[in-house]
C-alpha cells in the first residue's frame, strides 16, 4: 500500500466512525423519546380508566368524598404535567390516592362485590404495573444515552452536536414515603 492510499483510507476510517458514532447517538435519543411516549401511553390509559371508577363508587361511597377528590385533583394535575418531574409527582400523587381509594373501599362490602369495581380495579392495577415497566424501561434508556454522551469519544460527537444528558423518572424523597390511610 502506497502513501497516498494510506493518506486516503486514515480520514475515511476517520469520518465513518464519526458517522457511525453521531448515528448511534441518534438513535439512542429517538429510544429514550419513544420511552418517554411509552409511559404516556400507560398514563393516559390510566386517567381513562379513573372517571369510570370514580362514578361507580360515587354511588356507593356517599361519605367519602374526600377521597374522591383527591383522586379527580390528581387526574388532573397528571392530566396538565408536561415536564419529567412534574409528571412523575402526579403520578405517584394519583397512586397514592387510588390506593387509598381502594382501602376506603374495603368498608363498602355491596361495592367490593361489584364486577364492575372489581374489573376497574383489576385494569387499574394491571395499568399500575405497565406504568411500572416503562419507568423502568425508559430509566434504562436513559442511563444507556448518558453513559455514551459522557465516555470517550462519543463525548467529543456529543459535545460537538450538543446532546444533553436526559433525566431520569424517580419520584422525590417525599414521595418515597407509604401511604398513610385513614379510615
Amino acid at each position: 500500500m502506497d502513501a497516498y492510499t494510506f493518506a486516503l483510507i486514515i480520514p475515511g476510517v476517520i469520518i465513518l466512525a464519526l458517522v457511525w458514532i453521531y448515528n448511534s447517538l441518534i438513535s439512542l435519543k429517538n429510544q429514550v423519546k419513544n420511552a418517554f411516549a411509552q409511559i404516556d401511553v400507560q398514563l393516559k390509559r390510566r386517567n381513562d380508566l379513573i372517571p369510570n371508577l370514580v362514578e361507580i363508587v360515587k354511588g356507593y361511597m356517599k361519605y367519602e368524598k374526600g377521597v374522591l377528590t383527591e383522586v379527580t385533583k390528581a387526574r388532573t394535575a397528571i392530566m396538565s404535567a408536561k415536564s419529567i418531574e412534574n409528571k412523575a409527582k402526579a403520578s405517584n400523587d394519583l397512586s397514592d390516592s387510588l390506593k387509598s381509594l381502594f382501602a376506603v373501599s374495603e368498608k363498602y362490602p355491596e361495592l367490593k362485590a361489584s364486577n364492575n369495581f372489581l374489573q376497574l380495579q383489576e385494569e387499574i392495577s394491571g395499568t399500575e404495573n405497565k406504568i411500572a415497566y416503562s419507568r423502568q424501561y425508559y430509566n434504562d434508556t436513559v442511563m444507556v444515552f448518558n453513559t455514551r454522551i459522557q465516555v470517550f469519544p462519543q463525548s467529543m460527537i456529543a459535545n460537538i452536536f450538543k446532546f444533553e444528558k436526559e433525566k431520569m423518572f424517580e419520584a422525590k424523597e417525599e414521595e418515597k414515603k407509604s401511604v398513610t390511610v385513614e379510615l
